[in-house]
């Protein structure tokens, strides 16, 4: 399932989502959250834009990618957008798998590849001003490590 959205998600019921498969030996997620530092400046909120048919069909490739790569049983992307506050939640990315070790991996390309290829747009307000962000070297590093 993959599915962008404005409203804020509940970790539970994703997490009960992927758990309600027998084949389910691994649940591997991740949630990430406005940060309130960034740049050693305080961050008081997040605004994301995406293009939605561009957007989803690049997520339903990266899924496809790590389900090709890894036994996954299920995978579950829930990205949000719009303006975000600090601690609100932004992301999440869950996998089922048989074994530990698919689903960690399928988990943590899935995560690395939304950084870098997903066509979103984020604008970061800081003391008063907005700036858009730029890709981090460290997430293109990250991606790029999974094309070896």
């Amino acid at each position: 399932m993959i599915k962008i959205q404005q409203e804020d998600f509940n970790v539970g019921q994703q997490y009960t989502r992927l758990a309600n498969n027998p084949e389910a030996g691994a649940i591997v997620f991740f949630v990430g959250c406005v940060r309130d530092m960034n740049q050693d400046e305080s961050v008081s909120g997040l605004f994301l834009e995406h293009y939605p048919d561009m957007t989803e069909k690049v997520i339903e490739q990266i899924v496809s990618q790590a389900q090709e790569r890894w036994h996954l049983s299920d995978v579950n992307v829930v990205h949000r957008v719009g303006q975000l506050e600090v601690n609100e939640q932004i992301v999440f990315v869950g996998v089922s798998a048989a074994h530990r070790n698919d689903a960690f991996a399928g988990a943590e390309f899935i995560m690395d590849k939304l950084k870098t290829a997903a066509p979103f747009w984020k604008k970061e307000n800081r003391q008063g001003k907005s700036y858009w962000l730029e890709q981090r070297q460290s997430d293109v590093q990250a991606a790029n490590k999974w094309d070896v």
